[in-house]
């Protein structure tokens, strides 16, 4: 029975040294057994945050995952192959535990993280959800709601929403269709 819930991401997550993993993480950090533990753990909730977004309007679409799979590869400096394995894992966990693991797998990448690093997974948030050219209401709500569980102010997270404004579905209804 252990083993079945296991394989199913049910089991209890060992002790680690910041505490205790979320099965999300430990399942993803399993997968990365050649990167150091703290690694595999930063880069299992850096690539489920991602998957967050990906998720937030109850699709995610190819480009999404093209744009995920690139963000993990070059923050963990993983194969394409570990990259999609790694990005699969935390697509599947955020859609199957996403109401009750958001806030925690998010707040584990806090205290994983440095304040350029929660930065830097905010921008690559944005990059995902402009990925198919259009950042929808949905997705940018769930990006400001991670933005305060990592503790970054309102001014933080606008300034790198700035970079993305021409996707931002809500000014693209401003401004009209194109002519």
């Amino acid at each position: 029975m252990r083993a079945l819930r296991e394989l199913l991401g049910l089991a209890p997550a060992p002790e680690s040294e910041s505490g205790r993993d979320t099965a999300t993480v430990h399942r993803i950090a399993r997968e990365l057994d050649r990167l150091d533990r703290d690694e595999a753990r930063y880069l299992a909730a850096f690539a489920y945050v991602l998957a967050r977004v990906a998720y937030a309007d109850l699709e995610v679409s190819d480009r999404e995952v093209g744009e995920m799979e690139r963000h993990v590869r070059e923050e963990g400096e993983l194969t394409e192959a570990q990259a999609a394995l790694v990005v699969q894992i935390a697509r599947v966990q955020a859609i199957s535990y996403g109401g009750t693991e958001d806030y925690v797998v998010t707040r584990q990448f806090r205290d994983l993280s440095t304040r350029e690093q929660r930065l830097g997974l905010i921008r690559c948030l944005f990059a995902v959800a402009a990925a198919d050219d259009s950042i929808s209401h949905v997705e940018n709500t769930q990006i400001s709601q991670i933005a305060n569980e990592l503790g970054l102010t309102g001014r933080e997270v606008a300034a790198v929403r700035g970079e993305f404004r021409d996707q931002l579905e809500v000014l693209k209804q401003e401004r009209g269709p194109e002519s």
